[in-house]
């Protein structure tokens, strides 16, 4: 993990597979007006929110409307054994989206519906389409929510796909633990589907967990099944500013290993807080920052605050303030989610290469501080942000997209913070998932061994490699 970053390692392998006219024309055949090869269409289709440039477009993309469409697409994929890259919306960050071996773009963003709410049972069945927004919004007269909160109004499928999780993981858990059942089309067209609305089953593999995280490379998602939680009687948020990263994180530790079920607990440094205040006209204090949320009965609720409150001040921490407001609380988090856009609007024309570790609770103060005087000593602009509540924070570095220097300066970076989370006990990424940019840290985080394991695996569900390639591994 520390030899040098050379400039071949810095952009994603290009492998292009010829699309067969013969495919183009029985695409239009089969979905008319659905099916585009328009130049702005496919462009905007081949990029994401990674700071990847310069990668072909797909040759057509096909927006799916159900089921029927995305097996259609893919069986006549198959015929031709062509490349077939899902998409939502386009949010991730690690270069899921991008067409390496060229291919069909299969748009799902019109796979929209809410196909059922289960209020009794506490669960909920949705087209891949769908955003959490739009979850929340469907089941919120029913005093229910959905509570993965990845900060982008992220598609369910893309969730899905990347197994996201966001600031409520530290209460609720990740998508890994919130989607019950799915259905998936085949590299081959069929439709199949995986798990049922029962809390729990021992009936057979576990397909569910496999297609969960699978990034698009094992089948494409077309239903998903998740749970949903009872609204909160009473939710609180507060934030409260420190002397220091350490102070911060000593305390978002001791939260933890004393057992305050604490539903959000992000860190902000000082630089990423004076980021937020200029992008969304806070006055926050410019120092390293938790922001909290606290979920349950209102005597519970106030239990928890006190308790934290305590071991923040213990710690150094002042200027706690709440909001308690429903449009208090949403400025505060929507400021939050927003960290990312401040960044990139700090320094104009610029791209983010973001970095994505988790480790152990106990190691969190190790990993950030370390990483912290690795950024400031190099020179390179740089946000940081946190769900420190389970041991997973960003390091977000700004570069000149032009400047090959300035790349090599952060994957240097990114390569370190890694190669220390690993050491830690931790992972290379704990929510935005392999994608381009983590493939050669999964083998050093999984070992040979697991990640043949995962070949065999691809090797047998896509023999002929058309679901998403070149991405999480070579295959």
């Amino acid at each position: 993990m520390n030899a040098p970053i050379t400039h071949a390692q810095l952009q994603p392998q290009v492998c292009l597979r010829a699309v067969p006219e013969a495919l183009l024309v029985a695409l239009r055949e089969r979905f008319g007006a659905q099916c585009s090869t328009a130049l702005v269409v496919r462009e905007q289709h081949g990029r994401d929110e990674s700071a990847f440039t310069h990668v072909p477009p797909p040759s057509a993309v096909v927006f799916a409307e159900n089921t029927a469409d995305v097996a259609d697409a893919v069986r006549l994929c198959a015929e031709h054994h062509v490349p077939v890259i899902p998409f939502g919306v386009g949010s991730s960050l690690e270069g899921h989206l991008l067409a390496i071996q060229g291919g069909i773009s299969l748009d799902v963003s019109r796979m929209n519906r809410i196909v059922s709410v289960n209020a009794e049972d506490l669960t909920v069945t949705v087209q891949p389409g769908v955003t959490r927004k739009a979850v929340n919004e469907a089941v919120k007269d029913q005093g229910l929510f959905f509570p993965i909160d990845p900060g982008a109004d992220a598609s369910i499928g893309g969730m899905t796909a990347t197994r996201a999780s966001g600031t409520n993981a530290v209460r609720y858990g990740t998508m890994r633990d919130n989607v019950l059942a799915l259905e998936v089309v085949t590299a081959s067209g069929q439709v199949i589907r995986t798990g049922t609305r029962a809390k729990k089953s021992s009936a057979g593999y576990d397909l569910t967990r496999l297609m969960v995280g699978s990034e698009g490379t094992l089948g494409v998602i077309t239903e998903i099944t998740l749970k949903l939680y009872p609204l909160p009687e009473a939710i609180s948020a507060a934030t409260c500013s420190f002397p220091s990263i350490e102070a911060a994180v000593r305390t978002t530790i001791e939260i933890i290993q004393m057992g305050v079920p604490i539903a959000r607990c992000e860190l902000l440094d000082d630089n990423t807080v004076r980021m937020v205040n200029a992008q969304s006209k806070l006055n926050l204090r410019e120092e390293a920052l938790l922001l909290m949320e606290f979920h349950g009965s209102p005597a519970s609720v106030e239990e928890q605050a006190q308790t934290v409150q305590a071991i923040a001040a213990d710690n150094g921490g002042q200027a706690f303030e709440w909001a308690t407001t429903p449009e208090a609380r949403t400025r505060l988090w929507t400021a939050r989610h927003n960290a990312y856009f401040a960044g990139i609007q700090s320094r104009p024309g610029c791209r983010a290469i973001t970095t994505d570790a988790c480790v152990p609770i106990s190691q969190l103060a190790n990993a950030i501080l370390a990483s912290v005087d690795e950024a400031k000593a190099s020179g390179l602009p740089y946000f940081l942000v946190g769900h420190v509540g389970d041991g997973n924070f960003h390091m977000g570095y700004l570069i000149d997209p032009d400047s090959s220097a300035e790349r090599q300066t952060a994957e240097t970076l990114n390569h370190q913070l890694v190669a220390r989370a690993l050491a830690l006990g931790g992972t290379c990424t704990g929510e935005h998932g392999v994608g381009l940019h983590k493939m050669g840290f999964l083998r050093e985080e999984a070992g040979d061994g697991a990640v043949a394991m995962m070949r065999a695996i691809k090797q047998a569900l896509d023999p002929h490699h058309i679901l998403n390639p070149g991405k999480i591994f070579i295959a």
